[in-house]
């Protein structure tokens, strides 16, 4: 009777493409909360400088750094090399809070 080959190890993964897809869409993310945090700032100068425009620019600004270093620090794991690694769950936190705040500071100086 033939011997029976066992199929791929489960536990060695080749990622393939993916963690370039993954390096290039944080790249994208980070690109968008650029441009949100510029139209944030024109948006709350818009009408002249004010305490309350000059705060909110500072916000959306700490908030798209605070983004970017996460981003960062993410796309630098990933050109590591394979395996990539996973998300610690502070970074993946840190980012989600971002992006939100940042998507709220945007939106109470649009409307």
């Amino acid at each position: 009777m033939g011997g029976v080959t066992a199929g791929p190890d489960p536990a060695v993964r080749d990622p393939g493409l993916q963690p370039e897809r993954t390096r290039l869409a944080w790249r994208r993310t980070t690109l968008s909360a650029a441009v949100v945090a510029v139209l944030a700032v024109k948006a709350a100068l818009h009408e002249g400088p004010s305490a309350t425009g000059i705060i909110a620019c500072a916000l959306c600004c700490g908030l798209w750094l605070g983004f970017l270093r996460v981003a960062h620090h993410r796309i630098r794991a990933l050109a590591a090399g394979p395996p990539p690694p996973v998300l610690a769950p502070r970074h993946a936190t840190a980012a989600v809070l971002c992006a939100v705040a940042l998507a709220v500071c945007a939106t109470v100086l649009v409307v």
